[in-house]
């Protein structure tokens, strides 16, 4: 069974398409075979029917490797899938109060913050200010205040309240426990 000399990727640094003249070699071992010429290092590559891979184009000189290129692309993406399973995606979810709640329905937010903290995802706490509510910052201040402090045990404050045109937001991070 013959290789294809080929290029077989858009990938410029696979067998003829290495540009150096001379590379550094390490054999499919992890063996050093030296500095060889391209040429040369191309029929050792040959001879045990892999792929001649440039791995560090940027040494002087590049270091190139013989490899079965299509097994480490193969292997390099089962990885990535692996990493991308094992991430965690942490979404933002608001949970809005007026300056003049009362405690039930404060309450019931604060309930479905929690919730959405001991999940994982951050929780933006805002306030939205209408009409002449907006003269009277403090009151919407003390909510939010007062919402960052029954939601201590399960979260930190990531940002303190600041006003953003007539709305005022607080946000909150879950606490990591590991």
């Amino acid at each position: 069974m013959t290789r294809r000399w080929l290029i077989i990727s858009k990938d410029m640094n696979l067998n003829e398409g290495i540009r150096a003249r001379e590379v550094r070699l390490i054999d499919q071992n992890g063996d050093q075979l030296g500095i060889k010429q391209k040429r040369e290092a191309l029929e050792i590559a040959a001879r045990v029917n892999l792929d001649l891979v440039l791995v560090a184009p940027n040494a002087k000189p590049p270091v190139a490797r013989i490899m079965d290129y299509g097994k480490f692309k193969f292997e390099q993406q089962k990885k990535e899938k692996e990493a991308r399973k094992n991430q965690k995606i942490i979404q933002l979810k608001e949970v809005r109060f007026s300056p003049t709640i009362d405690e039930h329905d404060f309450n019931t937010k604060l309930r479905n913050a929690v919730k959405f903290l001991e999940k994982g995802d951050k929780v933006k706490a805002s306030i939205r200010f209408k009409g002449r509510a907006i003269t009277h910052k403090e009151i919407g201040q003390r909510v939010l205040d007062r919402f960052a402090e029954a939601c201590k045990d399960v979260a930190t404050v990531e940002s303190k309240p600041k006003m953003d045109g007539r709305s005022m937001f607080l946000i909150m991070a879950p606490k990591n426990e590991k």
